[in-house]
């Protein structure tokens, strides 16, 4: 999971078929705790750009998401929202959602153009 850093957001969202945004604040528990099982559940997913946002540092992405509670997964599918989850969130739902969007793009059989 890579952090955010304020790259564009809208670029982000353009160049890639499939985004994930964990949404957190560092003094959140919950999110810490939560934290390490998304990212390690997103490594199965390699072609869906994952980013850490810290709001605290960020704190107009939550305005423009309009994210009122963390931790917070935004998943967004060719640029547009497709699945929101706040407050309590299930690794396995989160799973769910990417999995059916990841095979509906069929984006685990995709070969890469550098691949040969």
């Amino acid at each position: 999971m890579k952090e955010y850093r304020g790259e564009n957001i809208d670029e982000l969202l353009r160049s890639r078929e499939m985004v994930l945004f964990y949404l957190s604040r560092p003094d959140c528990g919950v999110c810490d705790a939560l934290r390490p099982r998304v990212a390690a559940l997103m490594e199965e997913y390699p072609k869906v750009d994952t980013r850490y946002i810290d709001l605290s540092a960020y704190p107009e992405i939550a305005g423009r998401y309009s994210v009122f509670t963390i931790p917070g997964v935004i998943l967004f599918v060719r640029g547009r929202e497709t699945v929101r989850y706040a407050r309590y969130l299930s690794v396995d739902q989160i799973e769910e959602s990417v999995q059916r969007y990841y095979q509906l793009l069929d984006l685990d059989t995709e070969v890469d153009a550098d691949a040969g």
